[in-house]
């Protein structure tokens, strides 16, 4: 029934042994999920992000240590984490983990100024204590609210537009900012672009990896590099493997890389070194 749901309804799906293991599998994910928001069994990489050279900041990945298959990314749990809503305690986890790791590095490398990005789910800006979830995590902690980058992506922002807007100024008062991630793959309106209180522009990852060679890709992110002008707001290209697309993108205007040629996410301590150096 659910699979000849999600295929767009007024249809039908016959059962086999493969749904059935596919169904037993999802279970005994989630279940594993949930003793592990439970016991916290979850840890954070950081990826560097540089501009000019210099390392600016970094982004919060999270990494799920799971007793039987071992170090697990995003991309198997966070979807089935928005589903079953264990992505709240999970984003809570994820966002005081953060700032404590921010205030931690404020406080051995002063001179640093190093923002830390944290992706916020769209369950999680709806809750209606969200704000003050974030502030009590930044006062909890000790970490200076001027350094936290909480990044929204296109589709977070489909919703309840006006009550997001709200919430990101309350935010933005206490220096918090905001950077739209993904950006160019949903369909966020322009009216409501230029009213949200943000900080950055992230060119999604998938036009960065086609620059060089689709007209189209790198079309889109001239635009949104000359959006960010408009705006008054910086750009930050996302996925950066070469030095030719470092340097495709330094032409267009860009001088804010994420990705593999500046650094894969690492434990805290690399970060450390890097500071230290």
């Amino acid at each position: 029934m659910h699979q000849a749901k999600q295929a767009g309804r007024n249809t039908f799906r016959f059962f086999s042994p493969d749904l059935q293991e596919a169904v037993s599998a999802r279970a005994s994910l989630e279940e594993d999920l949930r003793q592990a928001v439970r016991d916290s069994s979850f840890t954070l990489h950081y990826q560097p992000q540089v501009e000019r050279g210099r390392m600016t900041g970094v982004e919060a990945l999270v990494r799920w240590e799971h007793p039987l298959l071992g170090l697990q990314f995003p991309e198997k749990f966070i979807a089935l984490a928005e589903q079953t809503r264990l992505i709240l305690p999970l984003g809570d986890w994820v966002l005081r983990s953060a700032c404590a790791q921010l205030a931690a590095w404020s406080s051995r490398h002063p001179n640093s100024r190093l923002s830390v990005a944290v992706n916020v789910s769209a369950l999680q800006l709806s809750q209606e204590n969200f704000v003050e979830s974030v502030l009590d995590a930044v006062q909890a902690t000790g970490a200076n609210p001027r350094y936290l980058k909480l990044e929204l992506t296109e589709s977070v922002l489909a919703g309840n537009v006006e009550d997001a807007i709200a919430k990101m100024k309350a935010l933005r008062d206490h220096g918090v900012t905001f950077s739209i991630d993904d950006f160019g793959t949903g369909y966020s309106s322009l009216a409501y672009l230029r009213q949200l209180p943000i900080g950055q522009l992230k060119i999604d990852h998938s036009f960065v990896k086609d620059i060089l060679t689709d007209p189209g890709s790198a079309a889109i992110a001239q635009t949104i590099i000359s959006l960010s002008r408009a705006l008054d707001v910086p750009v930050i290209a996302e996925g950066v493997e070469t030095e030719e697309q470092r340097g495709m993108l330094a032409g267009l205007g860009c001088y804010a890389y994420q990705g593999y040629l500046f650094g894969r996410p690492v434990p805290p301590e690399e970060i450390d070194k890097r500071l230290a150096q």
